[in-house]
């Protein structure tokens, strides 16, 4: 088992700054790639990024160039650094660990909202 929490979620004004982190427990040694999602009210839960074991990054079209993702190994933690918000990238924010067989981890979600 996987245990994921999440934090640094809260209310932001459109072009600020947030920053989430994920902290994960339990078998980490598993996990092969860890990632965030969002679900916007009314719509369906969808990639926002992904980081591998080895690095290797992926975004959603709509955040390339304003969020970054990035893992410290030696604090089983990954970062979601999020730039330029818009009132669009308003949802709950979920870490998920995908484990070597694909099975997915989730957090237990984290809301941004991005308003003026």
């Amino acid at each position: 088992q996987v245990q994921l929490v999440e934090s640094g979620g809260g209310l932001v004004q459109p072009g600020g700054s947030l920053r989430l982190s994920c902290a994960a427990s339990g078998s980490i040694f598993d996990i092969m790639i860890m990632g965030w999602h969002r679900r916007a009210p009314g719509k369906q839960r969808e990639l926002v990024a992904s980081i591998s074991s080895g690095g290797s990054t992926n975004y959603a079209n709509s955040v390339k160039g304003r969020f970054t993702i990035s893992r410290d190994n030696a604090k089983n933690t990954v970062y979601l650094q999020m730039n330029s918000l818009k009132p669009e990238d308003t949802a709950v924010y979920y870490c998920n660990a995908q484990r070597f067989d694909r099975y997915d981890f989730w957090g237990q979600g984290t809301q941004v909202t991005v308003s003026s």
